[in-house]
């Protein structure tokens, strides 16, 4: 009997993980930390050079990505819209492409794969994982929202929950 509830246990147990492993993680976080700065970039497409420190006042949408990534891929339209529906009421989005394989740091493939999908916003080139460590990341893709004090107060990793990623932007756009 005992070892019959132990392989139930078990078989639930990895059933969650598994559930929690492929479903989106959003998170309002009740405590907002400082940003940490955009560190360690190779190159900036798109956009010269930008600082958390310059973008304050602003509502930033850092989205880390890689251009062979479905989830990424499959996010991009969302983020694509925010940008334009926002950058004029203050949202700043800059996608941080942070490759998962060898080839995805090559300059030119990064140019190529942004031209392809359209993308207008800033694209900071973290081929090192600089600024993925800085933010302590660990997913593609992964959105952190920055209010315009520079803090980072909401964070949402994989696909889905795009509602409640839009509305936290209106709302942090809607703070004075």
């Amino acid at each position: 009997m005992l070892s019959k509830l132990k392989t139930v246990a078990t078989v639930a147990m990895f059933a969650v993980i598994a559930a929690t492993s492929s479903a989106a993680i959003a998170s309002p976080l009740r405590n907002s930390v400082p940003a940490p700065e955009f560190t360690g970039i190779e190159k900036w497409l798109n956009s010269d050079p930008l600082t958390i420190k310059q973008l304050q006042g602003k509502v930033v949408l850092v989205d880390f990505w890689t251009y062979t990534c479905i989830n990424c891929i499959n996010t991009l339209p969302y983020v694509k819209n925010w940008n334009q529906k926002y950058k004029d009421q203050g949202l700043v989005v800059i996608g941080v492409h942070t490759p998962e394989y060898p080839f995805e740091r090559n300059t030119d493939n990064v140019r190529t794969a942004i031209k392809r999908f359209g993308i207008s916003f800033p694209v900071a080139q973290d081929n090192e994982y600089a600024t993925w460590s800085a933010y302590n990341n660990q997913y593609w893709p992964a959105f952190y929202l920055i209010d315009k004090k520079g803090q980072v107060v909401y964070t949402h990793f994989g696909e889905g929950d795009y509602a409640e990623t839009e509305a936290t932007i209106k709302a942090l756009l809607a703070q004075k």
